[in-house]
């Protein structure tokens, strides 16, 4: 996290106009709105366009949930964005990823030991943030693996949590309770 202090301040309960009210509903039912989608009811259209993208990847994709999180451990940790990295932490741990997969996410493609799928599922999130492409090699080893639907929800996936990591950054989007950041209690 790069500030210490929200920019763009969460609403609260009690600040909420009729669209940020309907906005919130849905994930208030659930028990708890997270400082992300306060911080996004400060501008309810954008919200409202960018939920349903993200619902895509984070609940639709083609990508196995492992994957994913993966793709987005790496790039949340390559953006530096902590709050994306303690969130994403506690949903690979609620999917059964261990600490060490997890700790991927931070060594990297050259772990060694690591799976031929890892390497290169965290190689082409390491080229996407780099220069926005995924190399010839890195293209012609995933689509060994994974479908031409699967390889666009990957680059899509890096996308979207870059584009995520920039905003928690810059709009000082505090971690929530519960979330630790960085450690997560992980097992280095």
């Amino acid at each position: 996290m790069r500030t210490k202090m929200p920019r763009i301040a969460p609403l609260q309960d009690g600040g909420l106009d009729e669209a940020a009210t309907a906005l919130l509903a849905p994930m208030a039912k659930s028990g708890r709105v997270l400082n992300i989608f306060r911080t996004m009811a400060q501008h309810t259209d954008l919200a409202r366009r960018w939920m349903v993208f993200a619902n895509h990847i984070l609940g639709k994709s083609t990508l196995s949930a492992r994957d994913r999180e993966l793709l987005i451990l790496r790039i949340g940790f390559l953006c530096q964005a902590e709050y994306e990295w303690g969130q994403h932490v506690a949903i690979a741990r609620r999917i059964g990823m261990s600490d060490e997969e997890i700790l991927l996410a931070k060594s990297g493609p050259a772990t060694a030991g690591i799976s031929e799928i890892d390497q290169l599922l965290l190689q082409a999130t390491d080229e996407l943030h780099a220069d926005a492409h995924v190399s010839d090699a890195t293209w012609a080893g995933l689509s060994k693996h994974y479908s031409t639907q699967q390889l666009m929800d990957l680059v899509f996936t890096v996308g979207q949590y870059n584009l995520v990591s920039m905003a928690l950054n810059s709009f000082g989007v505090q971690l929530d309770e519960g979330i630790s950041g960085w450690d997560m209690g992980l097992k280095e």
